[in-house]
């Protein structure tokens, strides 16, 4: 669907801020509370969290994030779902959450009311208010910026260090090929994250956003690189779909793609990984982790393995 309208009549222009405000408010329904714990003061009023609070923030944007293939309500999905990865990546819980528009005044009301309407579909799902936000105009521009709040869920929140040489590197899920859908139909990893962060052999973790060949090296410790074998890497059925379009290999693109949202993570070198793949199994029987490699010493990595070299994901900017 497109977002911008054939008609100014159909668009938010016709509205006004002032209304569109009121709409907005409208169309998040129950996730929204009232003020002034929600839209309607300057700052939405939160309560006091007695655990480590945590703040993320990521935006989706016109022609970079999404475009006219994907359903507006997918796209306030999405806007919603990347930031939780982000807490999920963490092992924390969402708590509230503002979004900010920046906003060409021909953008169809329709289009951002389905947009709205996604959002607060997801947000209902997860648990997360609705609390403010800001609207501004953006001529030639469509975007939506959401600062997602959270809480620690346990004793520790994960960070991306910690990792040591010779710690075994494990994924989530599939990986590649989120172009041809996956970038806004995932599902953040919020209950496996918060398990993973319960259980002390799981050292690190980040979500898998840029790709792994470039996130990876986000977890790795000094003195080491990651040593990644190949037939390991779990490749979605979209990477080889989409492999045999570019005619690259199906594991560049497990490697590279970005978007996946799945959990990259560490396990000590020395933990009951038997063990582990157990438990792992009974909390959560339909999704895979997998070890695809441990972080070496450079120069001595295991045989049948490969270093990621000149493999790099997304980078902003380049």
């Amino acid at each position: 669907m497109k977002p911008f309208a054939g008609r100014k009549s159909d668009s938010v222009s016709a509205l006004g801020e002032t209304r569109l405000i009121e709409a907005i408010r409208g169309w998040l329904g129950e996730v929204s509370p009232p003020s002034p714990f929600g839209i309607g003061d300057d700052c939405a009023v939160l309560a006091p969290c007695p655990r480590r609070q945590l703040v993320t923030t990521d935006p989706v944007i016109y022609g970079r994030h999404f475009d006219d293939s994907v359903p507006p309500a997918a796209v306030g999905a999405k806007l919603l779902k990347r930031n939780l990865s982000d807490l999920a990546a963490m092992g924390a819980r969402p708590t509230a959450a503002v979004v900010a528009l920046a906003i060409d005044p021909r953008v169809a009301t329709r289009w951002l009311e389905l947009f709205y309407r996604g959002m607060a579909a997801a947000a209902h799902r997860h648990g997360v208010a609705i609390v403010g936000g800001d609207v501004a105009q953006g001529d030639s521009f469509l975007g939506a910026f959401l600062t997602l709040f959270g809480e620690a869920a346990g004793s520790r929140v994960l960070l991306r260090t910690g990792a040591r040489p010779g710690d075994w590197i494990y994924v989530t899920g599939k990986l590649g090929g989120s172009l041809l859908g996956h970038h806004w139909r995932f599902a953040p990893r919020l209950a496996e994250g918060r398990w993973l962060a319960g259980r002390p052999e799981i050292r690190s973790m980040m979500d898998i956003s840029d790709g792994l060949a470039k996130d990876l090296h986000a977890l790795t410790p000094p003195g080491a690189c990651p040593a990644i074998e190949p037939a390991a890497v779990p490749v979605s059925p979209a990477a080889r779909a989409f492999a045999r379009h570019t005619g690259r290999p199906a594991l560049h693109h497990a490697l590279c793609d970005g978007e996946d949202y799945e959990l990259v993570f560490s396990v000590a070198r020395r933990a009951d990984r038997a063990a582990l793949a157990r438990a792992w199994h009974r909390a959560f029987p339909r999704l895979a982790i997998t070890c695809i490699g441990r972080f070496a010493p450079p120069g001595r990595l295991p045989p049948g393995s490969f270093a990621l070299g000149s493999l790099h994901g997304y980078e902003h900017l380049r």
